[in-house]
This record gives C-alpha cells, sequence and structure tokens, in this order.
C-alpha cells in the first residue's frame, strides 16, 4: 500500500470512474440546449448592431438562425470540416451548405423545364415597355413657370426649334428607345405612368418628375409583353438553379435537425 506506483494507479482510476460519470453520453450530443443567458447575449448582438433591442419577431429568428448555427456547426465537425480552416461555426456552416446543395441532383435543365418555370414565374420576367420621347423642363419654383410652359406650347406650334425653348437641366432632352423601368429612374414614377397615356406625336403637359414640370412628346411606344425563352434563357436557367440548390439546402438541413432534440430554455416573447 505504500507503493507510489499504486497509489497513481487508483488515483487515475478514480478519475477515469469520475469521468465516465459526469461525461456526457451519446444522447447528450445530439440534444441542443438553448439558455436564456444564450438568449440574452443574442438580443444584445442585436442591439449594438442596430441601436435598438429586437422585436419578438425577430428574437425568434434569431433564436431559429443561432440554433441553425449549432445544428449544421456539429454536423460539419462531425464530418470532419473542421480540420482545413479555422474552427469558426459561420465558416463550417458555408461549407456544409455548399455540400448540401451540391448534393441535389446536378442535371442541365432542358427546355420543357425552363419553359414550365417562365410559365410559373412570368412576373419576374416581362419585358418592360420602350418608349421614345422629347421633353422640355420647366421650374416649378420660379415665378410664371405655367406661363411659360403655355407660351413654350404656343412657340411650338408655330414651328420654333425644341432647342430654344425650355429651360436648362441635366436631364436628357432626347430619349431614344429607353425600357420605361430606365426612365422611371431618370424621371420618377410618376413621370414614366404619365407616358403610358399621353397621345403619340403631340407635345402634351405639364407632366410632373420627380424634377419639376415637362412638356413632353411621345413619338413611340412598345408596351410590355411577356417574355419568351429565347430571349430570357440565361435569366431564366440561372433563377432555375439558384431554387434547385435551395430546395436541396432546405431538405438537408430539416433532416438534420429532425435527428436533434432541441430544447429553448428561455421563453420567447408570443410563444405559446
Amino acid at each position: 500500500m505504500r507503493e507510489p506506483l499504486l497509489h497513481f494507479l487508483l488515483i487515475g482510476l478514480a478519475l477515469f470512474l469520475y469521468y465516465g460519470h459526469v461525461a456526457p453520453g451519446s444522447g447528450d450530443e445530439r440534444r441542443l440546449v438553448v439558455s436564456q443567458a444564450q438568449v440574452d447575449e443574442l438580443s444584445r448582438r442585436f442591439q449594438a448592431t442596430w441601436n435598438r433591442p429586437p422585436t419578438a419577431q425577430e428574437l425568434s429568428g434569431i433564436v431559429d438562425n443561432y440554433i441553425s448555427d449549432e445544428v449544421l456547426y456539429r454536423e460539419g465537425k462531425s464530418l470532419g470540416l473542421d480540420r482545413d480552416d479555422p474552427v469558426i461555426k459561420r465558416r463550417v456552416r458555408q461549407k456544409l451548405e455548399v455540400m448540401a446543395e451540391d448534393a441535389g441532383e446536378r442535371s442541365t435543365p432542358t427546355d420543357a423545364d425552363l419553359t414550365a418555370y417562365l410559365q410559373a414565374h412570368a412576373g419576374k420576367f416581362v419585358r418592360p415597355a420602350i418608349v421614345s420621347f422629347e421633353q422640355l423642363y420647366f421650374d416649378p419654383s420660379k415665378t410664371g413657370a405655367e406661363a411659360r410652359m403655355n407660351a413654350a406650347k404656343a412657340a411650338l406650334s408655330a414651328g420654333r426649334a425644341v432647342a430654344e425653348l425650355g429651360e436648362p437641366t441635366m436631364l436628357p432632352r432626347t430619349v431614344d428607345r429607353e425600357g420605361i423601368d430606365m426612365v422611371s429612374h431618370d424621371f420618377g414614377a410618376d413621370f414614366a405612368t404619365a407616358l403610358a397615356t399621353l397621345p403619340l406625336g403631340q407635345w402634351a403637359g405639364p407632366v410632373r418628375s420627380g424634377y419639376g414640370v415637362h412638356l413632353v412628346r411621345v413619338s413611340a411606344r412598345t408596351p410590355s409583353q411577356p417574355a419568351s425563352l429565347d430571349t430570357v434563357r440565361q435569366e431564366v436557367q440561372r433563377e432555375w438553379e439558384y431554387e434547385r440548390r435551395q430546395r436541396a439546402f432546405e431538405a438537408n438541413y430539416e433532416k438534420l435537425r429532425a435527428s436533434y432534440d432541441v430544447v429553448i430554455e428561455a421563453k420567447l416573447p408570443g410563444a405559446q
């Protein structure tokens, strides 16, 4: 009993038995506990970023995202994805997401696939209306803007050159075959909407924009129309492939999460 080696062995045995008693079992490895302290920390980080506390819906989403991080991090780590990169949860999650997406069916979509997708999402690929027009700008903040506009109308009717009328502006005086979406970007949505109802080949106004008022003559107008597959093939294929990858990832994540016993100890606002 006085032998030091025996003492060492007994101490080692005691430590081994103690570890076996307190170490988590295999069931605990599939258990994910979200404590109140963790939820408070997630809320604090949100407030530090946005200078306000999260709403109930935002906090629920933050917790869901935290659980997603933990589930995907653990699964990625179990696959050894942390061995060739810094051990950070976000990086491992990204790797596992890529793996899940790539695990989906790798196939080039057929014309039938793309046509079906285009028909189901036709609104995303509508070709905008095309319009050509001339415009004369008048600053409404100056006195007599309406009188100047009426005088310009009369001068145009008398055959006076367009370049001699209107007021200086950085806006283009002539726009040729421009998409109505770009017109809206440059002149404002109200101006672009008005172009759809103006008579062709006639000076009309006042037409309001985000800058002031205008006299406008629309010379050509092509209405918006559904896109054909030939004209938007690359866009449709890109969107089709993106959705396929998303479906593959979501299906994989749902399968992984279902294998975890997720326990949220904190009481979330609005939770039943």
